[in-house]
């Protein structure tokens, strides 16, 4: 009976051994492997056109499939690796899925100003003549998300991508490029929070394709102290916008005034008006009377929950779009209610402003997509006053002027005040 115990023991130990040996082998093979060879080249360049509208794209194995992440551990330990797609898909994880984003298909050669302000769109395949439009005219930064329907045009409309980046040799200078495929249309939120993802500059403006900058905004950013140091604050600053009240004359951006003076003068004409004038409540807090008579920055100070001004703001620390907005209405108003909420003052610059360029609305598709949004909105606007009532509370900052606009808004929620004393 004592015997076995003992070879019990020795059997044991003879296992730890081999435990022991096969551990070392297994390590000095991972780190010859890892660190000992070259690591290949993960990343397969994307197809070339040989022909216009002639090539096809298989999108599942593109570079960004193979592409890996490293994250740096203390110590000795091995870098994090994680496939780049399941990164992006947990960054935008509240979107329709799946959805596949290919982040920089093509990127611009010139090395962006930190300070710059990169623009931020979104366009699908009919919209690429306007966007090479606001390329030439911007010659600054710009990121731009462009959706391609994951459907039997998908390679048609892949190609004609190449087709317009390669029309515009600003596109190669100036344009991020990345394209999100899926079978989901106007995922609006999403591919504004794909384009200021990967933007590169300190600053981004959100801005509809659609609309024409007619000054030079970058110069007179510059030359405007103010409206630098506020843009440091962290607080947005945005451009009034018009539209032609003859939508034939707003189809040629060539055609638009280039400086305040002769924007009130079309104004008086009755030739120009707020964008949308049929809805005040989309830009009116804007003040135009106030912008057509001033030299200064001002702030806004009748902001409401409708309010969509085109806006340039720090791309670090300003709330992102939600995603849950899918199709049209209140997408953008959305997104602004929160940056809002989140204690971001808006201000108007003095000189520059955007024009929308015409184009015919799809107002079926747009009616149907307003109902449900509209429901939507309203919820979310309850849901994001009482998030963020709840951080300032537990931040200590809900007597301080970050908590004022929250409080202004979100006081004419009905039954908020009576909840936010059982929360303090």
């Amino acid at each position: 009976m004592v015997g076995i115990p003992q070879l019990a023991l020795r059997l044991l130990r003879f296992a730890v051994l081999v435990y022991l040996a096969g551990s070392v082998v297994f390590t000095l093979h991972y780190v010859f492997v890892r660190y000992g060879e070259p690591q290949s080249n993960r990343a397969v360049k994307p197809r070339s056109l040989v022909e216009p509208g002639q090539a096809t794209f298989d999108v599942g194995s593109m570079v960004y499939s193979n592409q890996i992440m490293s994250w740096k551990t203390p110590g000795t330990y091995p870098e994090h690796e994680i496939e780049e797609d399941a990164v992006v898909h947990k960054i935008f994880s509240n979107t329709i899925q799946p959805s596949k984003v290919l982040p920089y298909y093509f990127k611009a050669g010139r090395e962006f100003d930190p300070e710059s302000v990169t623009i931020t769109t979104l366009i699908t395949f009919d919209r690429y003549p306007v966007f090479s439009k606001l390329v030439t005219n911007y010659q600054g930064p710009i990121s731009v998300t462009i959706h391609i329907n994951d459907d039997e045009n998908r390679d048609e409309n892949l190609s004609k991508l190449h087709d317009m980046y390669n029309s515009n040799p600003y596109m190669k200078e100036f344009v991020d490029v990345h394209v999100v495929v899926d079978k989901f249309d106007r995922q609006f939120n999403m591919w504004r929070n794909v384009a200021r993802f990967f933007a590169r500059s300190n600053y981004f403006m959100m801005l509809d394709v659609d609309f024409h900058i007619c000054t030079n905004l970058q110069h007179h950013l510059s030359l405007d102290p103010e409206a630098r140091r506020l843009m440091k604050s962290g607080v947005a600053v945005l451009l009034p916008a018009f539209e032609y009240v003859d939508q034939e004359d707003g189809i040629d951006s060539a055609t638009f005034p280039k400086d305040k003076d002769s924007v009130y003068k079309l104004v008086q004409e009755k030739k120009l008006t707020i964008f949308h004038d049929f809805f005040l409540k989309g830009h009116n807090a804007t003040d135009y009377e106030r912008w057509y008579k001033t030299d200064s920055v001002y702030k806004v100070t009748t902001y409401q929950h409708s309010y969509e001004p085109y806006v340039i703001l720090k791309k670090e620390g300003a709330p992102w779009c939600d995603e849950r907005f899918v199709g049209y209405g209140a997408n953008k108003a959305a997104c602004l209610f929160e940056i809002y909420i989140s204690g971001i003052d808006y201000y108007v610059l003095p000189r520059d402003f955007v024009i929308h360029q015409s184009h015919p609305y799809k107002e079926e598709t747009r009616k149907q997509e307003r109902k449900y949004n509209r429901k939507l909105y309203q919820n979310f606007q309850e849901e994001v006053c009482f998030r963020y009532a709840k951080s300032f509370i537990a931040a200590n900052t809900w007597t301080q002027p970050k908590a004022d606009n929250l409080k202004q808004q979100c006081s004419k929620i009905k039954g908020f005040r009576i909840a936010m004393a059982t929360f303090q």
